[in-house]
């Protein structure tokens, strides 16, 4: 390792930092508690050589840092992705030989078990889960609260001569919130129908309904501190959501929907199309579940808000001829006749899923790692779909990946990809797609058992076939019959995680792309086969070589590092960012040479890109989103297809969202302007985020940079975000100070972040960006000591 360092940095960059021969650590001392940054793995002076380095080495100071912690700290117990191999490490490798022997113990995000996977195989980590933060949902505020009022008054009084009036002024305040770009709406006054006015109104409440449904992470979580029993009402909403049909379990949306006499999923279509009476049902079904699991919460709980044996409690409440919570609640709505055995069965699940998210094993866990103890292992992922990650505290482990896709997984990619399709068709002129491009992770398919994997099988037209011990290992074509469509072409590119964790799956797509390819069919209804015969002509190699459309990083390798130069501005042009792209993760898997590893295919991988009509990524977290975290923006390939093309059209992008019970397809711009609606522009949101003090305003900077990033990425962002930021953020003097108070750093980013983006008011930016500085440089004392 020190061979490899000296090579590519003969000398310390540190050494500038401390005008000496010495190597600087920051680190702060209490006693036996050693607080460290760890520096940054990066070069001084010349941040690009990393970003297109596909195997670059740690520095002398991240060496130097990790020595300290080992030998002169003499830590007892306390990095993953660097170059090298994925699994058996050597001492030649670098985690190996920076963890040295000290034990890792790893507090990790339950709902994150790939790169938890990653640090067990490439530091010996003890991955210890614990919980995501509470989260309710999102509500309504502002001009969004308003206009719900409006179509409240609409539903009231259509029916009189004040109807077409109502629904001028929802036009008029939609249009204000710049609701328009998610569908057109007519002018204010013109003259419509009932039917259309319905329609439009329709159209607007199911807009603003997505917005207040969304579930909202509320600040951070702390380890050690459990959810309260209330603060777990809206996971147990999303929960009782979802139909179990192994556990014969109904969710509570269809149990109150076939009170009525309707199909929960025929509501959800109706109310996606804006149909009036299928959005307000749909509200009514929304509101009287989480009514009636609050009272169950509430009446399953002591004055502590601790919960208590749910079974005892309730046959208590029944012994006295009390009627169940959720039972006392319905009968106050039209749901009243609702199956009281279902319902029944539903909250007795209910119950334990209470005790299990509110269970305190987190610190308890940690001290028996600490103890040398054994530490009882558990999947993570997310615990609305896998309650078995509950309680936290456990030993995160991932799954078996021979059993991916399983059926259900299939069965709920055939939703999403029936419906990127159709709106793809509607946004391209009735046409199909030829080629799709998109992403595959590992965090994703581990929790949902293989949908992004199921997903691009759907897309080309072939199933998984397991054998008499569930692993899947070989597919089948789907008839065109059966398949009603073209087979779509698709570009799949891998994250580095996925790549070291689902090698069988890799095949497995590989082999079932080329098999495509290979089918006796017109050229109109097998895209694969179009374009690998209009490749293989081109490249002057075989149809079956041509039809590589697996790709990711060189093995060791991780990133585009596109989010690393955007985030640090260190590019100049679009064409930088394109080759930095391509030169990362132009390396293909090949199925025909097994052990080969990945090998460089640029030419094959643009020639696929340029047929692609559309881009398409995965949501899966209502915690982790496109403005979350930066390895959205860094897969993201719309502006590189652009420039690959030949006709330099750019692609339609989408997001599909299977957070909920009704899976979502949106454009990249729809996403990220709901995200802003939802979390960055939220008073609930940020308001939460302040409690958690410093790291709080930490977030709320990181949030805004990434919603700039994406401006710069895909030019996705309208100005209206920017404009609402620097309304409340700068312009509100009280926000503006608790911010400085708080966390002085984050803030003078959020005032640069906001001087970037904006076009107006940059004088008074200036200022404060001035003013921000001065503070800093009166108040901040870093210790920085040499060894």
């Amino acid at each position: 390792m020190c061979g490899s360092t000296s090579h590519s940095l003969p000398m310390p960059p540190c050494w500038r930092r401390t005008g000496a021969s010495h190597l600087g650590t920051l680190i702060l001392m209490y006693g036996n508690v050693f607080i460290g940054v760890q520096p940054t793995f990066g070069y001084e002076g010349d941040p690009m050589r990393l970003l297109f380095s596909k195997s670059a080495s740690p520095h002398h100071g991240f060496a130097a840092y990790h020595t300290f912690v080992e030998k002169i700290f003499q830590a007892d117990a306390v990095t993953l992705f660097m170059p090298g191999k994925q699994v058996g490490m050597s001492d030649a490798c670098y985690p190996d030989s920076l963890i040295g022997n000290i034990p890792n113990i790893y507090c990790y995000a339950a709902n994150n078990p790939s790169e938890a996977t990653v640090g067990k195989r490439r530091s010996y980590a003890n991955t210890i889960s614990y919980l995501t933060p509470p989260a309710e949902n999102v509500g309504l505020y502002k001009g969004l609260k308003q206009l719900s009022e409006l179509i409240s008054s609409y539903q009231s009084l259509k029916d009189t001569g004040r109807g077409p009036q109502i629904v001028s002024s929802i036009i008029s305040t939609a249009k204000q919130l710049i609701l328009t770009r998610m569908f057109p709406l007519p002018e204010e006054r013109m003259e419509l129908p009932p039917n259309e006015r319905d329609l439009i109104v329709g159209k607007v409440y199911a807009k603003i309904m997505e917005i207040e449904s969304r579930l909202l992470p509320c600040g951070l979580h702390v380890i050690g501190e459990p959810p309260s029993a209330i603060e777990a009402v809206a996971t147990l909403v999303n929960i009782a959501s979802l139909d179990r049909p192994e556990d014969e379990i109904y969710s509570l949306p269809n149990i109150l929907a076939q009170t009525v006499g309707r199909n929960i999923e025929d509501v959800y279509r109706g109310s996606d199309k804006g149909i009036l009476a299928d959005v307000e049902l749909l509200r009514q079904i929304t509101e009287a579940s989480r009514g009636a699991i609050t009272a169950f919460v509430e009446r399953t709980t002591n004055s502590k808000g601790q919960v208590v044996d749910v079974t005892n409690k309730l046959s208590t409440m029944l012994g006295f001829g009390l009627s169940e919570p959720w039972v006392q609640h319905l009968s106050k709505t039209k749901f009243i006749r609702a199956d009281r055995e279902k319902l029944r069965t539903l909250f007795t699940f209910l119950g334990e899923c209470l005790k299990l998210i509110v269970a305190d094993n987190e610190l308890g866990s940690l001290k028996l790692a600490l103890e040398g103890s054994y530490v009882e292992p558990g999947p993570g992922g997310d615990p609305i779909h896998n309650l078995k990650v509950l309680p936290t505290g456990k030993s995160i482990h991932a799954l078996d990946p021979q059993t991916m896709p399983t059926i259900a997984a299939m069965k709920s990619a055939k939703i999403v990809v029936d419906r990127l399709l159709e709106r793809q068709k509607v946004d391209n002129g009735g046409k199909y797609p030829e080629t799709i491009a998109l992403v595959l992770r590992g965090t994703d398919n581990i929790k949902t058992n293989g949908e992004s994997l199921a997903q691009v099988l759907w897309m080309i037209g072939v199933r998984s076939v397991a054998d008499t011990f569930g692993r899947v290992n070989c597919v089948e074509p789907v008839s065109l019959e059966e398949l009603g469509r073209p087979r779509i072409d698709v570009v799949v590119n891998c994250s580095g995680v996925f790549r070291d964790l689902f090698i069988n799956q890799t095949n497995l797509l590989d082999r079932a792309v080329k098999m495509v390819a290979k089918l006796d069919e017109p050229e109109e209804m097998n895209y694969v086969r179009k374009h690998a015969q209009e490749q293989a002509q081109e490249l002057g190699v075989s149809l079956r070589e041509a039809t590589t459309r697996v790709f990711s990083n060189a093995s060791g390798s991780y990133s585009s590092n596109v989010n690393l130069a955007v985030e640090n501005a260190s590019w100049t042009d679009e064409k930088q960012l394109q080759d930095m792209y391509l030169s990362r993760k132009s390396f293909a898997f090949d199925s025909d040479a097994p052990g080969a590893g990945m090998r460089e295919q640029r030419k094959t991988f643009e020639l696929a890109l340029a047929t692609a009509d559309a881009t398409f990524q995965n949501l899966d977290s209502s915690e982790i989103s496109l403005t979350d975290v930066s390895h959205y923006f860094d897969s993201d390939p719309t502006k590189l297809v652009q420039g690959l093309r030949k006709d330099e059209r750019a692609p339609s992008s989408y997001i599909a969202d299977t957070t909920t019970a009704n899976a979502q397809v949106r454009t990249l711009s729809e996403t990220v302007r709901l995200d802003a609606r939802t979390k960055l522009l939220n008073p609930k949101w940020y308001e939460g985020m302040m409690k958690s003090g410093y790291e709080g305003v930490r977030e709320i900077e990181k949030r805004l940079t990434k919603t700039v990033v994406w401006s710069a990425k895909s030019g996705q962002v309208v100005n209206w975000v920017y404009e609402e930021a620097n309304a409340t953020f700068i312009e509100d003097e009280a926000m503006r100070k608790r911010l400085m108070d708080t966390n002085p750093n984050s803030f003078r980013k959020l005032v640069q972040t906001c001087l970037e983006a904006s076009e107006e008011n940059l004088e008074k930016l200036r200022e404060l960006y001035s003013e921000v500085e001065d503070k800093i440089e009166g108040i901040n004392r870093l210790v920085f000591d040499t060894y």
